[in-house]
């Protein structure tokens, strides 16, 4: 869910995030870094000219059409970061749930006394902390 966006934009920051996404699409497109480089000088000069717009409609009438470029002119395979959303390593690790500790045999428990001792311990602390914090759960009746 963090890659999901909420909340409304300003229309700064959906400007920067314009430039952002065409400075991307321009790195998909180079073959070299001074390409690039050439490009995105070339980009900032353009988005340089028009930041003085005081006139919101005529800023959004540029807006509009950069992202109407931005859109017919976009790489058929974007670059994209590896751990990133649609990336090649985009959920490659898997998250252990805390939980797992706990199934462990005594047997493996027993070549890490310290750490097991230190979790117990942490564990009564957590129960106390709740219950102090929002008290007793209350009891079901079963029938």
């Amino acid at each position: 869910m963090a890659n999901i966006p909420t909340g409304l934009l300003s229309h700064s920051q959906k400007v920067c995030r314009l430039y952002k996404a065409m400075l991307r699409n321009y790195d998909a497109f180079a073959d070299t870094k001074v390409e690039f480089r050439y490009q995105a000088v070339i980009l900032r000069s353009k988005f340089d000219a028009n930041k003085n717009i005081k006139d919101l409609r005529l800023a959004k009438i540029k807006y509009n059409e950069a992202v109407q470029w931005l859109y017919a002119n976009e790489h058929p395979i974007p670059k994209k970061f590896p751990e990133s959303l649609g990336g090649c390593a985009y959920g490659r690790e898997v998250l252990v749930p805390d939980w797992i500790i706990d199934c462990w045999d005594p047997w493996e428990k027993a070549f890490y006394p310290k750490y097991f001792a230190k979790r117990e311990r942490r564990k009564k602390e957590y129960v106390e902390f709740y219950k102090k914090t929002y008290g007793e759960p209350p009891k079901e009746d079963h029938h």
